[in-house]
């Protein structure tokens, strides 16, 4: 089958298409022939060992010391399903179906490999494949993080990031719950992150979202029940004077200090401070399909890219600007 290959670390152009073995199904497995998956940030950090700061050794046995561990790179698809395992019930040859491999990868490539018990749902019907591939990894990760903390209405988040992949899943899921979102996004990208649901934008090149004192009760209305960062330049120690009482901070993006320090802040504040989210597994990849096909969470392209054109895809991914998903279209 074609793939598409990172050999070593590096730029975009270390990635290559070539010929590598098709994987089969074992027992309990699905052979899906994938359609659509998404270049994201992780590929990015996987395939330049770009990671936040004090990670680099933590993830090594993950990423790979002198050369990816993982040479197909791609967290997330949306395709077809050519064959199952001995055992298999829940799907046949010719669902079509959603994927989350998460840092397994492998679905930069024809045919990928997954557990038919694990993170794999039907696909929604209302969406294409290039659009339920778009939902998979920015819904799988704001649903990890939003289902640990109690959002509802006249609930204030605030989403840092609120125009990637991440945050403009964040954005509309809080705003389905009835919160009033803030996003914190540049200008050219404030009707998109509207669109979404938020109800004000912060544009960052012209304003410092954390800038605020956040004391006293005539500014109760600016402070946050929940703050979503998604960018990784607001830390607890710059944001946490924007949380009410109680309030949580959810690092979707965090360095090794603040790893470590999430625990004792958390304590000595009284604040929900997590930087690991929560898991999904079945029920919540057929959760976030339902979303989709509701409506209440829809996917945002930026723009699609072939197979073919694999490092001009990550070149892109690698601007730092992309709004919502970057597709890869595979088959």
């Amino acid at each position: 089958m074609r793939a598409a290959v990172a050999a070593r670390f590096g730029g975009p152009e270390v990635v290559r298409v070539a010929e590598v073995p098709r994987p089969e199904p074992g027992p309990g497995e699905l052979l899906v022939r994938v359609r659509a998956s998404t270049v994201s940030i992780a590929d990015h950090r996987l395939r330049s060992r770009s990671v936040p700061r004090g990670l680099g050794l933590v993830v090594a046995p993950v990423i790979g010391v002198f050369r990816p561990r993982k040479p197909v790179l791609g967290m997330d698809a949306a395709g077809i399903v050519e064959g199952v395992g001995d055992g298999v019930t829940r799907f046949a040859p010719g669902d079509e179906v959603i994927v989350m491999r998460g840092a397994r990868m492998g679905c930069h490539a024809e045919f990928v490999v997954v557990d038919a018990d694990g993170e794999v749902a039907p696909k929604p019907a209302n969406l294409s494949f290039d659009e339920a591939a778009a939902i998979v990894f920015g819904g799988h990760t704001a649903l990890r993080y939003l289902d640990g903390v109690t959002i509802g209405p006249g609930g204030r988040v605030l989403v840092n990031g609120a125009s990637g992949a991440v945050g403009s899943a964040v954005v509309q899921l809080a705003a389905d719950r009835g919160a009033h979102v803030t996003g914190v996004t540049s200008g050219r990208n404030a009707d998109l992150v509207r669109s979404l649901g938020a109800s004000e934008i912060v544009d960052y090149t012209r304003e410092d979202f954390a800038a605020g004192s956040g004391s006293g009760a005539s500014v109760d209305d600016s402070r946050y029940d929940v703050i979503v960062e998604c960018v990784g330049n607001a830390p607890f120690g710059r944001v946490a004077h924007l949380l009410r009482p109680g309030g949580a901070l959810l690092l979707v993006i965090a360095d090794l200090p603040g790893m470590l320090a999430a625990g004792g802040q958390a304590r000595r504040s009284g604040l929900v401070v997590d930087h690991r989210g929560g898991r999904m597994g079945r029920d919540g990849m057929e959760r976030l399909a339902a979303l989709a096909e509701s409506g209440e969470l829809r996917p945002v392209v930026d723009r699609a890219f072939d197979l073919d054109q694999i490092v001009e895809a990550h070149r892109y991914v690698d601007t730092g600007r992309k709004r919502g998903s970057v597709v890869l279209r595979v088959g």
